[in-house]
């Protein structure tokens, strides 16, 4: 791609989180050439956590010898992108539904805002510049703590009519029946396949109880123990009937799959893919599916992607 088709300047570029706000900024070459991050203070409340972020701009404005063009965000919450508002939220930040980011942080750094969800930022990010570069139509799977992702089409986001598109951990599963799910309802899939919901299994299944967290189970899980790798490969099972489920909705051309679970290991890809190849329509049964390749990065390069022009990929 030749320069003249980037743009004049850099971006900077915000994911923020209950826990952190990581930045980068990236140059008109789409390089990211510089990244910080601070602590998210999200019992403050969101003045708190909206200062923190203009702290963060201010430190990675300097590292940029060229104009910065704007700040993309990448944000927790459910965000309206026609006007950067957190359109709901969780209580994971106190106060941050109802906060016009676009208004507060032009005001605190001077610079034109413009924000999805996080996830679906991590998604921008691996359309546009990641594994589903050459793609046209692409669905991320995120599974990790939760379960989420994105539906891009020739590279551009489908949030839907309530900006809530992508809430993948939110469909009725089997393997969940009964499974109380985070967002109040039970027989997700997210009761059954995202990280803490796998280990919450191992333990139903009587594993031992000094395996504290998921990391620790899927190792445990690759020595051999039978109760970790029933735990994970009902998980993995049940994510990948999911996915099957939404691809036989949406037909994606690629689907990527991303978060902690997806560096699992062969256990897990394997049972994902099984689940997949067990509830995908005849039609889609050769359907890509592979992993993510930015990493964290990804949500730098979708929120810095929402500057671009509206079909250039990296």
């Amino acid at each position: 791609m030749s320069e003249r088709r980037f743009g004049a300047g850099a971006v900077l570029a915000l994911d923020v989180g209950g826990t952190k706000i990581a930045g980068a900024v990236l140059d008109s070459r789409r390089q990211i050439i510089a990244t910080g991050q601070v602590p998210t203070p999200a019992s403050a409340g969101a003045p708190a956590v909206l200062d923190a972020m203009a702290g963060l701009v201010a430190q990675l404005r300097g590292k940029s010898s060229e104009e910065i063009l704007g700040l993309g965000l990448g944000a927790a919450g459910v965000i309206d992108p026609a006007n950067a508002q957190v359109a709901s939220a969780t209580d994971t930040i106190a106060g941050w539904a109802g906060t016009d980011l676009r208004t507060e942080l032009l005001a605190r750094t001077g610079l034109p805002v413009r924000a999805v969800n996080d996830v679906h930022a991590h998604g921008l990010g691996e359309a546009r510049a990641g594994a589903g570069r050459a793609a046209k139509q692409v669905l991320l799977f995120a599974v990790g703590t939760g379960i989420g992702g994105a539906h891009l089409v020739n590279g551009q986001l489908l949030s839907g009519a309530h900006h809530v598109a992508g809430h993948m951990g939110h469909i009725d599963s089997p393997l969940a029946a009964g499974l109380p799910c985070s967002c109040g309802r039970t027989g997700h899939v997210e009761a059954i396949a995202s990280g803490p919901a796998i280990h919450r299994h191992y333990l139903r299944l009587g594993g031992d109880e000094g395996v504290l967290d998921t990391r620790e189970l899927t190792v445990r899980a690759g020595q051999g123990d039978e109760l970790a790798r029933r735990a994970l490969h009902t998980g993995a099972l049940a994510a990948g009937m999911a996915l099957a489920s939404l691809g036989n909705v949406l037909d994606p051309e690629l689907i990527i799959v991303s978060g902690g679970m997806a560096g699992a290991g062969d256990l897990w890809w394997q049972a994902l893919r099984a689940g997949y190849a067990a509830s995908a329509i005849d039609p889609l049964a050769h359907t890509a599916i592979v992993p993510a390749q930015l990493g964290n990065d990804a949500a730098f390069y979708g929120a810095a992607s929402l500057f671009w022009p509206a079909n250039e990929r990296k």
